[in-house]
């Protein structure tokens, strides 16, 4: 069984920023939880954020489902999932600004862009195979829809229920990208992606250019971990 830490430190923020909801539930499960939580799709909610966080989830899940037996034994096919769905739901170079903060005002795009691959790849390396072993029974309540403040985007909360366990919060911050809504953000139970890792990269990044932060990344010499303050 999966504890409650693992879930919310190495599934949550690492292996769901590669795939939105990727929590391996049974498909009908999910199913069920979707249809009591979302209103049926019309012009008006069609494409809008909480729908496509919704979307997003039904397919990781059927698609981690059907062919986990192929991932476990083809840990390159696991990868070329993950960084797929990357592609698709996360905005990894707006998020990586966030990341880098202060070191990253006047970086380039190709500068952002550098550490924005190295990162996600490191990360997708060290905890993309949990997806195999995430199995606890979740369900998921979509519960609110906000705008955030200076128009910067949304925040799509959601809620986890584990069958006798506490739900676990989490909420997607959302923004406008190639003319589709994608995350850039998430926060599990009040922990922020973009807070941890800018609190971890603070340190190197003082001493260091962002070429060598995202080398050292490359390199294995730097490690970041999904668990804030470890």
């Amino acid at each position: 069984m999966i504890t409650t830490h693992a879930i919310k430190h190495h599934v949550f923020l690492v292996t769901v920023i590669a795939a939105t909801l990727a929590a391996a539930v049974p498909g009908a499960a999910f199913a069920q939880s979707a249809a009591k939580a979302a209103k049926p799709a019309t012009a008006a909610t069609q494409g809008s954020p909480t729908q496509i966080v919704l979307d997003n989830t039904k397919r990781v899940l059927s698609s981690l489902e059907s062919r986990r037996a192929e991932f476990t034994q083809n840990r390159a096919a696991l990868q070329q999932f993950i960084n797929t769905e990357f592609n698709a739901v996360f905005d990894r170079d707006y998020a990586a600004r966030q990341v880098l903060g202060r070191h990253g005002r006047g970086a380039s795009d190709a500068e952002v862009k550098l550490f924005s691959d190295a990162l996600a790849d490191n990360l997708m390396l060290r905890y993309g195979s949990s997806l195999l072993d995430f199995n606890t029974k979740l369900r998921v309540k979509m519960k609110s829809e906000t705008p955030l403040p200076r128009g910067l985007g949304v925040k799509v909360a959601s809620e986890f229920q584990r069958t006798g366990g506490d739900s676990i919060p989490v909420d997607y911050l959302m923004r406008q990208s190639g003319g589709t809504w994608k995350i850039f953000d998430i926060i599990v139970e009040g922990i922020s992606y973009v807070q941890t890792f800018r609190q971890q990269f603070d340190g190197p990044l003082q001493t260091k250019s962002i070429a060598q932060v995202a080398a050292d990344l490359r390199a294995g010499n730097l490690k970041p971990n999904a668990s804030p303050g470890k």
